[in-house]
């Protein structure tokens, strides 16, 4: 799950109930006219629809999941891979790496190592992969784009929801009992339209353009280090590489893994010398 999500979702929610009972109200009044969020949630997303295909709105569910559940990869655990398939290289040559291809769980990269290893020019490695990595962003773009959508419809419709309310409530002033009780629920659209904007749509819609984001980067530092495995370089050459694309603060964690096994090395020999 990602934390960040749930806990900007559910602290968002808290402020606002805690904010309507602070004013004297109830959280019960938000769902007092039901017809309110229909016209708002519903009707944000059906215009939404229009501007789509019906294949992007079949997918609703699963982008909703994956805004919530967390990133599935490893840079660490992916970096230490390519620096193993770069010593290897290095020492048996470029097809050795053929069988280690085949338990790769990552398909991009098994992709690119695959290219390597059947001996595909490296601009041409370069170019298919990076058009792989623009087609997946192009992807990403229709999915997220729905959500930012939905979020500038949903206003107008609470707009459209009280408009439609006030007109009701003309049409009956010769019952001042019920005319405070049927404004503030034509208001309760409006109010609808905002929460579900920035509360719903617009935050998925930015947490999928963030996930996509770290996806490309993820495939960019990929594609870096097949090009250097492909190029023979240093497999310390290949981690300095690498480590450039993670933040400052996990790269001492990546130096310090790196330098963790040649130090065993080290003690290990040091060890039997002395016996």
């Amino acid at each position: 799950m990602d934390l960040a999500t749930i806990i900007g979702l559910i602290g968002a929610v808290i402020v606002v109930v805690t904010v309507m009972i602070l004013d004297g109200g109830t959280p019960a009044e938000l769902f007092a006219h039901p017809s309110a969020i229909m016209i708002t949630a519903l009707g944000a997303i059906m215009a939404t629809t229009i501007t789509t295909s019906l294949k992007i709105v079949t997918k609703l569910p699963v982008l909703i999941s994956k805004a919530i559940m967390g990133a599935k990869h490893d840079e660490h655990e992916l970096i230490e891979l390519l620096v193993k398939m770069a010593d290897r290289a290095r020492r048996d040559g470029l097809l050795a790496l053929e069988e280690d291809s085949k338990k790769i769980t990552d398909k991009f990269l098994q992709k690119g190592i695959m290219m390597v290893v059947d001996g595909v020019d490296p601009a041409q490695v370069r170019s298919i992969m990076e058009i792989n990595i623009q087609q997946m962003q192009a992807r990403h773009r229709a999915g997220y784009s729905f959500f930012t959508a939905a979020g500038g419809f949903a206003p107008t419709f609470g707009i459209i929801g009280t408009v439609m309310g006030l007109i009701s409530v003309l049409q009956s002033l010769d019952d001042p009992n019920k005319l405070a009780k049927s404004i503030a629920g034509a208001f309760l659209a409006t109010l609808w339209g905002l929460l579900s904007a920035n509360l719903i749509f617009l935050p998925i819609g930015a947490k999928l353009k963030a996930k996509s984001d770290e996806e490309a980067h993820l495939r960019y530092m990929l594609l870096e280090g097949i090009l250097s495995i492909q190029a023979g370089e240093n497999p310390r050459i290949v981690r300095e590489k690498l480590n450039a694309y993670l933040p400052p603060s996990a790269v001492k964690g990546e130096e310090d893994k790196g330098a963790e096994k040649p130090a065993k090395k080290a003690a290990a020999a040091a060890k039997e010398a002395g016996a």
